[in-house]
């Protein structure tokens, strides 16, 4: 594996604010959700790129040496979590905060490998093992946490292709950390963890680009903040015939979380969610319904934080999204691969990059356009004998845990392209169709030359040129 530390796009930006909100209440299904007032605090935003790097270096939150890793993190907990859009911690990247992704991450892994994909399996499309069971049978008994409630969800959309019966599947899980963690980590986590795309039909509702408005709250519809319809369709689509009463993905979460935020009443308590690819999209989902429901408000301008951790997430909503999770003060902590073609989508080409002219005029189809949400980790790493790596959250995982530098990245790239050339070539001759053998060259050789040219292309497009490149390998 190949790995090149890169800086993000300066030109996004990266800040969270803190809403007011009045107490009343109002309900929703099982839980009592209390409704906010119009007025929200605002400030200018600000710019935050991140390099990765090795996190030796020191920074002005790093404690004294005597002091032990889990008590520092229980001082500096707010501060991993966001508090402060994580300034100071990604540049370079802060041993505690890579140990928490890291570690939120591998609560993701813990989804895969509990999925039941087997159809001869009664647990078909359901998780392995029992609540109780799951973190030990993953190989993360020690995790600190204890599985509270397993969520499933619905694609609403009919699938012509193969014989996948039509059912709610098993997305995810709430857990929450023991008296034991909660020391350790100096609150109480609540942490969410949802899993990627695996079946048909979640597939077809990533597809689903069209944007639509959220209208999660019923006391203030928004129709200004827009989502993607697939993705609000598996958070809020019921099973036509739901025979267990279980309700949708949204109903579920919300009425855990409220249950759980009323049972630790009165701790330091922190909402962490955490998802890959299609799970970060459920994940930034279900936090901005947290907060534009005021579940996460204490009063007297008190709030439990919401974060959440995204690898590999696309796109979720448009610019009012946007704006609407940073007024809301959600936090979200993107660690995206420039090679990993998802989270260029959706809006390849109507996104953030492309709302203003000449930086001050807003074109009439901004509303329109896609926007990423939060401050951004970016790698650079792709796998020698499996392009298709540049999206596996394992890889992601891995170079966080052990970043290569230097001439291993200068070498590994240059093989990349060099088995990539020999292997496109060789594909193409087999089946005999000269002009993809030589667009597919060209488009290597092209790749190739822009990652180490003066004249450097747009990002998104040069972004494409290597989704080409490697979806050709597959």
């Amino acid at each position: 594996m190949a790995s090149k530390l890169l800086m993000p796009n300066p030109s996004v930006n990266h800040v969270a604010y803190s809403g007011s909100m009045v107490p009343r209440s109002h309900s929703f299904g099982q839980v009592c959700l209390p409704k906010k007032s119009a007025e929200t605090t605002t400030s200018t935003s600000q710019s935050l790129v991140a390099s990765f790097v090795t996190p030796t270096m020191p920074t002005k939150l790093d404690k004294t040496s005597s002091t032990s890793t889990s008590s520092s993190l229980a001082h500096m907990w707010r501060e991993v979590q966001g508090c402060n859009n994580w300034e100071g911690l990604v540049e370079p990247l802060h041993p505690f905060l890579r140990q928490e992704i890291v570690r939120y991450g591998e609560f993701v892994t813990a989804c895969y490998q509990a999925f039941d994909l087997n159809p001869n399996s009664k647990r078909y499309l359901t998780c392995k093992y029992g609540k109780k069971n799951l973190f030990r049978e993953v190989g993360m008994g020690n995790s600190g946490y204890e599985v509270t409630k397993y969520i499933y969800a619905t694609a609403d959309v009919n699938v012509p292709i193969q014989n996948e019966p039509s059912c709610r599947r098993w997305i995810g899980y709430v857990a929450v950390s023991s008296d034991d963690a909660a020391r350790r980590l100096g609150r109480r986590d609540i942490v969410i963890t949802f899993r990627g795309t695996v079946t048909n039909p979640e597939w077809i509702a990533n597809l689903m680009s069209s944007l639509t408005p959220a209208r999660l709250d019923p006391n203030n519809p928004r129709p200004d903040v827009q989502v993607e319809s697939g993705f609000l369709s598996l958070y809020t689509s019921n099973e036509s015939d739901d025979k267990f009463g279980l309700g949708s993905c949204r109903e579920q979460l919300l009425s855990e979380v409220s249950r759980l935020l009323n049972r630790y009443k009165g701790e330091k308590l922190s909402i962490s969610l955490a998802g890959h690819s299609m799970g970060s999209s459920l994940a930034l989902l279900l936090a901005y319904d947290i907060a534009e429901l005021g579940l996460n408000w204490l009063g007297q301008n008190l709030d439990i934080p919401v974060t959440v951790f995204s690898f590999g997430g696309p796109r979720v909503g448009n610019s009012g999204f946007k704006e609407r999770c940073e007024e809301l003060g959600v936090k979200v902590l993107r660690i995206v691969n420039v090679n990993d073609p998802i989270t260029k989508l959706p809006g390849v080409f109507l996104n953030e990059n492309f709302r203003v002219l000449g930086g001050r005029y807003e074109l009439p189809w901004s509303c329109s356009c896609y926007a990423h949400v939060g401050v951004e980790i970016v790698l650079d790493f792709f796998n020698m004998q499996n392009p298709s790596c540049v999206h596996d959250l394992g890889s992601y995982i891995s170079l966080l845990k052990c970043p290569k530098r230097g001439s291993e990245v200068q070498e590994d790239e240059e093989n990349f392209f060099s088995r990539a050339s020999e292997s496109i070539l060789s594909r193409a001759q087999k089946i005999n169709m000269e002009p993809l053998k030589n667009a597919a060259s060209n488009v290597v050789n092209l790749v190739q030359s822009q990652r180490t040219s003066e004249f450097l292309i747009d990002d998104n497009i040069l972004g494409l040129m290597s989704s080409l490149a490697l979806y050709i390998l597959l």
